[in-house]
């Protein structure tokens, strides 16, 4: 049996295994979603969302790419954060990257990667925003932990500039957006406690979009 056929063969075995513990599982699984957390992750196969956070099929929703990255002028995630926001009502927000990401790793080298060149100029700017704290870290790997954790910060404030959670949060008391980072040497998950109101309050002198700050 090759590995695809072996795919199918674990599905049937899955499917049987939750009709067995649950005859309504299937039911209820088909019939809507209601996920009070949105991850924003890595493409990277080794870091699976609702397998580290121990939670079932349809209490996450999951947007992922390299380097877990939001850019503003990327649809996919845009139009992922504004369902989630506006129609799921999910509570909470997470960007969770992972020590050993290999885009924050690609971003650090002196070289031209061709396509990936204006999708990791984006960890290059957390970099130089950064530079300054960076430039203190001598050993190579601290730098490129530090970066993976800088970069997953960046993220979340790209996420408090949008319009769908300033207004969202302004009206409802929600989400709450959190920086995450998920370390494969302990599968342990890393908060790193960003304080989202103090954030929120701190951009919105410039990114507001509510339109009731005074200035």
């Amino acid at each position: 049996m090759t590995p695809y056929d072996q795919i199918f063969q674990n599905n049937r075995r899955w499917a049987e295994e939750q009709l067995r513990d649950d005859p309504e599982f299937f039911t209820r699984l088909a019939r809507e979603q209601h996920p009070d957390f949105l991850y924003i992750g890595c493409s990277d196969s080794r870091v699976p969302a609702n397998e580290i956070m121990g939670l079932s099929p349809g209490d996450v929703f999951v947007h992922r790419n390299v380097a877990n990255l939001v850019n503003n002028v990327d649809l996919n995630v845009m139009s992922v954060i504004n369902y989630g926001v506006r129609h799921l009502n999910v509570k909470h927000i997470i960007v969770c990257g992972h020590y050993g990401c290999g885009g924050v790793r690609a971003a650090m080298q002196p070289m031209d990667l061709g396509i990936l060149n204006p999708w990791l100029r984006n960890i290059r700017d957390v970099y130089r925003l950064h530079k300054a704290e960076m430039d203190t870290l001598a050993d190579e790997a601290q730098r490129y932990d530090r970066l993976v954790e800088l970069n997953v910060t960046e993220q979340c404030i790209n996420i408090i500039k949008t319009a769908a959670v300033q207004q969202s949060f302004l009206k409802r008391g929600f989400p709450t957006v959190h920086a995450w980072v998920f370390d494969m040497r302990t599968g342990l998950i890393k908060d790193l406690q960003l304080d989202f109101r103090e954030t929120l309050r701190s951009i919105q002198e410039v990114y507001d979009l509510t339109g009731t700050v005074t200035r």
